[in-house]
């Protein structure tokens, strides 16, 4: 449970730092060099949390899948093919957060 409410304010401090810098509004080309680097910095941002969410996921599951399997054998089959599932679904997500954070770069 710390665990978790280490990574939740680690995000929460990373989306206030990178939000004044999407937000920039620059209207001369000196300005747009300077705001291109803050977008990038912020897709970076964007794109290095979607995947430390998705590792922390994909691992949490596999995890308590082989804990599972372990007491379980008879059912492992089914474990299996539900964490299989899961982690698709988690992999979907990120690639949509990824193509999010660079479409808005």
């Amino acid at each position: 449970m710390f665990k978790m409410m280490k990574v939740l304010v680690f995000c929460l401090v990373a989306f206030v730092v990178v939000a004044p810098a999407m937000a920039q509004d620059s209207g001369d080309a000196a300005g747009d060099a300077a705001g291109g680097f803050s977008m990038n910095l912020g897709a970076a941002l964007g794109a290095g949390l979607v995947i430390i969410g998705a590792s922390l996921g994909i691992g949490r599951i596999g995890g308590q899948a082989v804990e599972s399997m372990s007491r379980q054998p008879e059912v492992a089959g089914n474990i299996q093919t539900a964490m299989i599932i899961a982690a698709a679904l988690i992999e979907g997500a990120t690639f949509f957060a990824l193509i999010v954070c660079m479409l808005f770069n």
